[in-house]
């Protein structure tokens, strides 16, 4: 199934993208996308229902997040070897975590804010993991139990904040709308293998990062479990799982930065694409 939520800031409807690529409202089915919905139950249930007994979602106007607001949006930074050498850094031996802030959080449409005094905003497309069970100290081997899908997920980053103001990742990571989530969450069962999917982001329609999952240092199977040991994780919380090459930071011969006005587009093999344009503050 694909799952997603469209309608105003803070009054999504919660709705299904049918085959027919029709928007169908689930509303009378489950209050939102959220713990309840991801749940095996929840998903059994939705998966069950016939997507012609649902009402069709016309000229839907905007797109909102996949899932509602989580209680933690995790990212694994330096998790694709090739990354971590255009960023001259060392491949880590386990993996990266840190916390986006959830001012962060936002639509795979919405505007991208550049907070004020930005010049080193960038780009990363992430594969990102959706939580459906709560998850603590899970074994690898049965990490998988906890995910209910995934997602399409761009880690906007301000790199100056992030790496010349104290060292502080979460400073150029947290910044508002600087985490467009969706447009859709794909449920585990349609996704065969999530370490072989292709990654790409445009700028301007410029090709700027083409991955594939298969190069994370740390797959999706062993950072659930990783971070479960440091971080309960619970029904609804993202995971963005690193980031292939090609970031604006790592360009040779010199960084290439984003400009108000510009446009991105990320996208996952089978998880849809997102679009962004940066407006200045």
């Amino acid at each position: 199934m694909k799952l997603l939520r469209v309608g105003p800031p803070g009054a999504e409807t919660p709705a299904l993208l049918a085959p027919d690529s029709t928007i169908r409202d689930l509303s009378a089915h489950v209050r939102d996308i959220d713990g309840d919905a991801l749940s095996p139950a929840g998903l059994a249930k939705l998966s069950a229902i016939d997507p012609a007994n649902c009402p069709i979602i016309e000229g839907a106007s905007r797109i909102g997040p996949c899932v509602v607001r989580p209680l933690n949006f995790v990212c694994i930074g330096l998790n694709y070897a090739d990354h971590a050498n255009e960023a001259g850094m060392a491949i880590p031996k386990e993996p990266i975590v840190f916390l986006k802030s959830l001012s962060a959080f936002c639509g795979p449409f919405d505007d991208v804010h550049m907070p004020p005094g930005a010049e080193k905003v960038d780009w990363e497309v992430e594969l990102g993991i959706v939580i459906g069970t709560k998850a603590r100290c899970v074994p690898e081997e049965r990490s998988m139990e906890h995910v209910a899908g995934y997602c399409v997920i761009n880690d906007v980053s301000e790199r100056a904040y992030q790496a010349e103001r104290g060292g502080t990742w979460d400073k150029g990571k947290g910044c508002d709308t600087f985490g467009p989530t969706g447009p859709w969450m794909v449920t585990r069962d349609e996704v065969a293998d999530p370490q072989s999917l292709d990654l790409w982001c445009d700028v301007d329609g410029q090709r700027m990062q083409h991955g594939n999952t298969r190069t994370m240092i740390f797959g999706v199977r062993h950072l659930v479990s990783y971070v479960s040991q440091f971080i309960t994780l619970y029904p609804g919380d993202l995971i963005a799982t690193g980031t292939p090459p090609g970031v604006g930071l790592g360009k040779k011969p010199e960084p290439i930065f984003l400009r108000a006005g510009q446009v991105m587009q990320a996208g996952v093999q089978g998880l849809g694409e997102q679009r962004q344009l940066l407006v200045a503050s």
